[in-house]
């Protein structure tokens, strides 16, 4: 290996990491400036926190509430310059809104020792009626809210050291209290935990049954349709059958006709009753080309393009590592995005962006919106569909207002690609959902 050529190839690759990482910090900053819920909710989503953005919302604002306070405390108190409570005072501000600029996930260990060190800055500085320990008690309860018992039952016992410690060496007053205040606040989360655990039990749960569901549906179709098969189509057999025979060895048309009548009523009746059992609204014609794949979305936006919609579009990296299976869903999100913008914001603006990195893909469709135009979040069969092929690929994939407009994001790993039994069960439901839905067609 040659490392004199290795080395500067490496610095450069980390470079480029690193630009790519400030220029997205800086985009996520200026997203967060102008709608700083809709990027708290943006974090939470992708941390898989399952809690709700008031809740994390509310741990943050308590945390800089007693933060400030104390902080406060130690101006009054005369403490000046004040280093270690400034100091103090920034630390903790760096377990909150940073990690959502940055896009930092919720370390517990992190978090913990962040707060333990400025709260120690806090008491090396004492104050009468100090709010700094209740901080440590907000952090014991988030530790335990958001990971395993065996580590959020350690942290907390250093959080209670810590306050020993400094009520042994007299800078905290009301040692007892705090040291209760530790313990509910670990009980807090833990009770909390507890019910994101239930609720993935029951997740799971909810998929078992769906499997079962998906079972009982497939032998329901299988009696219907053999219903169906087995009478209706036999019946209109044996009238072709007699009509044949009727022309054959009688050549009597008027009861030939009357057979082919009896067969084509029976045929159609047939036929509708297929249609209402497997949820089917037509027939799609078969065809042996291949399915659309990454080279075809140049076509697709020409297609767009030609019908009069305005889209900028504008794709970067190797499409070399793009699999059949990626391309397809890149090219069906693209074909919905921009079809949805055809529909929902004609005239409008669209914007198409698809980034190749070397380990993911991401897609991004946004457009503007006419003034007056209420943006409401997206539940129809279209994000729906998106979500759903996204999922079994390991990708995560949001849909929703963004500023003024409306915006689709997907990103898609490229290598280690799990196809999870989780995913292939709620596609599969979401199937036989939207097959229930589906109103059947009378006729041909």
């Amino acid at each position: 290996m040659n490392v004199t050529s290795a080395t500067p190839e490496a610095v450069g690759q980390a470079l480029q990491q690193l630009r790519e990482w400030l220029h997205e910090s800086g985009v996520r900053s200026r997203r967060f400036v102008r709608n700083p819920v809709g990027e708290y909710r943006r974090w939470v989503e992708e941390a898989g926190l399952d809690y709700p953005v008031s809740m994390v919302v509310l741990v943050d604002v308590a945390l800089y509430t007693f933060g400030t306070i104390a902080f406060a405390q130690r101006v009054a108190a005369g403490y000046l310059p004040s280093f270690f409570a400034l100091a103090a005072l920034l630390v903790v501000y760096l377990t909150g809104p940073p990690c959502v600029v940055f896009n930092l996930p919720p370390r517990p260990v992190l978090l913990a020792s962040l707060t333990m060190a400025a709260v120690a800055l806090f008491l090396v500085q004492p104050v009468p009626l100090d709010v700094a320990p209740i901080i440590l008690i907000v952090m014991t309860g988030e530790v335990a809210a958001i990971t395993r018992t065996s580590v959020s039952a350690v942290i907390g016992l250093a959080m209670f050291a810590e306050i020993m410690f400094f009520g042994y060496v007299g800078h905290v007053d009301g040692l007892t209290w705090f040291a209760f205040g530790i313990l509910f606040g670990w009980f807090t989360g833990q009770l909390l935990n507890y019910q994101r655990r239930y609720l993935y039990q029951e997740r799971d749960y909810q998929e078992v049954r769906a499997l079962q569901a998906a079972d009982e549906e497939r032998r329901r179709i299988a009696r219907e349709v053999h219903d169906v098969i087995a009478h209706s189509l036999s019946i209109t057999l044996l009238h072709v059958t007699a009509a044949r025979h009727a022309l054959q060895t009688d050549q009597d048309v008027d009861e030939a006709v009357d057979a082919l009548a009896d067969a084509e009523r029976l045929g159609r009746q047939a036929m509708a009753d297929i249609r209402r059992t497997v949820g089917l609204l037509g027939e799609r014609s078969a065809t042996l080309a291949p399915e659309p794949g990454l080279n075809d979305i140049d076509d697709l936006v020409s297609d767009f393009l030609r019908a009069g919609v305005e889209v900028d579009y504008h794709i970067e990296g190797d499409r070399s590592a793009v699999t059949a299976g990626v391309g397809l869903a890149m090219y069906r999100i693209c074909q919905e995005s921009l079809a949805n913008v055809a529909k929902h914001a004609p005239g409008e603006r669209a914007r198409l962006r698809i980034q190749l990195r070397p380990k993911y893909i991401d897609i991004t469709v946004t457009n503007t919106l006419a003034i007056g135009v209420h943006q409401r979040p997206g539940n129809g069969m279209g994000i729906s569909g998106m979500r759903q092929r996204v999922a079994p690929l390991a990708g995560r994939f949001t849909a929703g207002p963004d500023d003024d407009g409306w915006r689709v994001h997907a990103r898609i790993p490229l290598t280690g690609v799990p196809c999870s039994v989780n995913a292939i069960e709620d596609h599969l439901q979401a199937i036989l959902e939207s097959m229930r839905h589906k109103t059947p067609q009378e006729g041909m």
